[in-house]
């Protein structure tokens, strides 16, 4: 038992009045230190030692190289093997067969027929080949030492020596003696470093193959970041797929399941390579495996895309270059070429790169539009694009509602018709009222005489989903948002899709995060062109681009929020499809806020001068000279049609059903009478403005007197 130790702590100097008195504290004895055995500390030195980097590469390093030669040596008696028996022809025969491919299983059959026919007469020659061999030398020696005789008499007549006579068949012999000599010293070391060299060539094949497991692999190859897609690494990866019955058919195959791949071929930044699944596989099996197919192939998820071509049976995997994708791709053309121009009947807007890095252009003509997609994923930069585009087309219109109202479509002020910016839901009212006057242009089109040509009218809604969700009501207690038979919204957009392509009057919109609220089922199925950017689940996927795209392997909710920014899957006949598929991936061009300006600077030029409203005027009396004034705005003259149109749009309730008699007696009586101009009928600037003077100052007088 230990001793206790007391210790006395007085201090030398006389306390403060507020100082501790003096402590006493007892300090037990610690116990003495307990020697380490030595066997604890040997077994912690041989774990450190087994553990250490060093080590464990080492270890790594001998199981490879040892495992590079034995398999080496598998590798090569098995191509030997398959070369000496038909073995390799009864694998692609029961490949063919579990593929369900009979003629190429009937095909394979005869060539193992042919080779097992060689094989025969070749073994029957072998029987007679000893007794012919012996011929054959026998005749052979004596044939050589009678043409060395004769070679020794020409000599002996020549030099007149009788010795000379023997002299070629004596160099004979020397020379073989010579030869057996050499062949004597290089014998021994031959048969020392004979398999040396024998174990060096099976380790250069199994180096060659990497016939090693993954974990004895260098960190480089264990990576397998960047490494080139082979039928070897694509079969390897089907195979460990967890189908059971695809990796129970490739082992039957052997390894002739690489019979199941057509020919891997470039496709921009990848590769694409078609697949027949064995029977009883099912594609969708296939499909739901995407991320562990990805990671097999070494690659992450997004970089595999599987889609269902028209083959039956068949998935085609289309595989990025590791990070190819992460890449930007270049400027649009709207950007880049300053001449460019649109048409809209004929032209395809520029809209990105697909996945093979070819342009991706999409036809707009007839074709109600619907882009969504969750927030900041560049919906309304992928949508202003086609605008921006169609703009350079002159004859086309615009009316737009831009719900959310900072300032993405503010270029546009003076190039639409009409432009409402703002996320209230006076805005809505607005914005609602502009697509119900949309409607009754298109009734007036539609009234119009059989083969009359209407110019394009784009009705373009951003942040759709506002005029859904709003729940303002009007003085009728009607509801401008929802998705009932009175929302005032819905049914706008439901008319326009039921009738207005014919008449080319076309709705496009762009709305966030779908849902059956904030994107009614009628509507979205109404649009002729469904894209979608990234998306939360598979059931806004089906919302977005419906079920036959999905079910063809389209997958806007595999992409990456925010790393996949700008990436569409688009289902639409306006763009190509490679045959056989429903949808298509297409990497948007970025056009900025200041290159968008400068594209409408542009479209503007090419046009007389649009005056843009920022509201939809109701309720006042009209006075059709001030309107007619209005829309002509600047331009020196405007066509009598177009001017039609626009009052439209201005007012379709008071103009909706104004015809070129309605314009001409309201131009004639104030005396601004409309003219021809290069053959079609025009409003001049100045007669309207001339008029509407003289009007005003007629008006004070009155007022004076």
């Amino acid at each position: 038992m230990s001793e206790n130790v007391v210790h006395l702590h007085k201090p030398t100097d006389p306390p403060a009045p507020d100082t501790a008195p003096t402590v006493l504290t007892v300090v037990p004895d610690a116990p003495p230190a307990r020697p380490v055995p030595l066997w604890v500390r040997s077994g912690r030195t041989v774990k450190t030692a087994a553990t250490h980097k060093t080590t464990r590469a080492t270890v790594r390093a001998v199981a490879r190289h040892s495992l590079y030669t034995f398999n080496g040596g598998r590798i090569l008696a098995r191509r030997a093997w398959d070369g000496r028996t038909g073995s390799r022809y009864e694998r692609m025969i029961r490949a063919a067969e579990a593929a369900g491919n009979l003629e190429a299983a009937e095909e394979w059959e005869e060539r193992l027929q042919r080779f097992r026919a060689a094989r025969h007469h070749r073994r029957m020659d072998l029987l007679h080949s000893p007794v012919e061999a012996a011929k054959g030398v026998a005749v052979g020696a004596g044939m050589s030492v009678g043409v060395l005789v004769a070679l020794g008499v020409v000599m002996a007549l020549n030099t007149g020596h009788v010795g000379d006579v023997v002299t070629p068949l004596t160099a004979t012999i020397d020379f073989i003696a010579l030869l057996i000599r050499i062949v004597q010293v290089v014998w021994g070391p031959a048969l020392t470093i004979g398999p040396f060299l024998a174990l060096l060539a099976l380790w250069s094949v199994g180096r060659k193959q990497q016939a090693a497991p993954n974990w004895a692999l260098p960190a480089n190859v264990r990576n397998g970041e960047g490494e080139p897609i082979t039928p070897s690494i694509v079969v390897k990866a089907l195979r460990d797929l967890g189908v059971p019955a695809l990796a129970r058919a490739i082992k039957e195959m052997g390894d002739a399941g690489a019979s199941m791949l057509g020919p891997i071929t470039i496709a921009g930044c990848g590769v694409e390579v078609d697949v027949t699944l064995p029977s009883g596989v099912s594609t969708n099996e296939v499909q739901n495996k995407r991320r562990k197919l990805a990671e097999n192939l070494t690659r992450h998820e997004h970089e595999v895309f599987i889609t269902i071509p028209q083959a039956a049976r068949t998935v085609r995997l289309w595989v990025a270059d590791s990070g190819a994708l992460d890449e930007p791709i270049g400027p649009s053309p709207l950007v880049t070429e300053d001449a460019m121009t649109a048409d809209y009947a004929k032209g395809k807007a520029p809209w990105g790169q697909d996945l093979r890095g070819d342009a991706a252009s999409l036809s707009l003509y007839q074709r109600h539009l619907l882009i969504t997609g969750l927030s900041n994923q560049g919906k309304t930069v992928a949508l202003r694009s086609l605008a921006l585009w169609l703009s350079l087309d002159k004859s086309v219109q615009f009316l737009m509602g831009d719900l959310k109202g900072v300032g993405d479509w503010a270029m546009f002020d003076g190039l639409a018709t009409t432009l409402i910016q703002g996320p209230t839901d006076e805005h809505v009212i607005q914005v609602t009222e502009m697509v119900e006057g949309a409607v009754d242009e298109m009734n007036r089109r539609i009234q119009a005489p059989p083969g009359t040509v209407f110019p394009p009218l784009i009705v373009l809604v951003d942040e759709a989903q506002v005029a859904f969700m709003c729940p303002a009501k009007d003085e009728d207690k009607r509801p401008y948002g929802g998705s009932k038979a009175n929302s005032r919204y819905f049914m706008a957009v439901r008319k326009i899709h039921n009738q207005g392509r014919a008449v080319n009057v076309l709705m496009w919109q762009g709305t966030q995060d779908p849902t059956n609220e904030n994107l009614p089922k009628l509507v979205r199925e109404g649009a002729h062109t469904r894209a979608s950017l990234a998306l939360g689940t598979e059931s806004q996927a089906r919302m977005a681009l419906g079920d036959k795209a999905v079910d063809g392997g389209a997958a806007p909710n595999l992409l990456r929020p925010g790393l996949d920014r700008g990436t569409l899957v688009v289902a639409s006949d306006g763009i190509t499809i490679p045959a056989g598929q429903s949808s298509i991936t297409v990497r948007t061009h970025y056009i900025d806020d200041d290159a968008a300006e400068a594209i409408t600077d542009r479209a503007k030029a090419l046009r007389d001068g649009v005056t843009t409203l920022h509201a939809i005027e109701r309720g006042e009396e009209r006075h059709p000279l001030a309107d007619i004034a209005a829309v002509v705005g600047d331009a020196p003259r405007v066509r009598t049609k177009d001017v039609l149109a626009r009052l439209a749009t201005r007012n379709a309730d008071a103009y909706g059903g104004w015809s070129f008699i309605d314009l001409k007696r309201v131009l004639d009586d104030a005396g601004a009478e409309p003219y021809k101009s290069d053959g079609v009928m025009v409003v001049a600037r100045d007669r309207v403005a001339r008029a509407l003077a003289n009007r005003d100052t007629d008006g004070s007088a009155s007022a004076d007197g």
